[in-house]
């Protein structure tokens, strides 16, 4: 998890994980919505992640914002790549 207590990066851990920190985020008092952000073959989990805890666990849970993008990252053989983003927004 990040500083920010409801922001959620994903990595290369399995979907569970993350859907574990989702659920643990919602039960803190006083956090309302969730985002889970990733780029690039992240995105997949970031996903799998949102749809199991909201068709599993928490079955009030609605997704309130999706936001896709573009990142350019240097590479160190020098240029430029792209690399795609995504942020999921959760709300109880």
């Amino acid at each position: 998890m990040s500083r920010e207590l409801n922001t959620i990066f994903i990595g290369r851990k399995p979907p569970m994980n993350y859907v574990l920190a989702v659920i643990t985020c919602f039960n803190t008092p006083d956090i309302n919505e969730v985002t889970l952000k990733a780029r690039g073959q992240a995105i997949t989990t970031a996903v799998d992640a949102a749809e199991i805890t909201r068709r599993r666990f928490m079955k009030d849970l609605k997704v309130s914002k999706v936001n896709i993008g573009t990142d350019t990252v240097q590479q160190e053989e020098g240029g430029t790549r792209n690399i795609s983003t995504i942020e999921i927004t959760l709300n109880v």
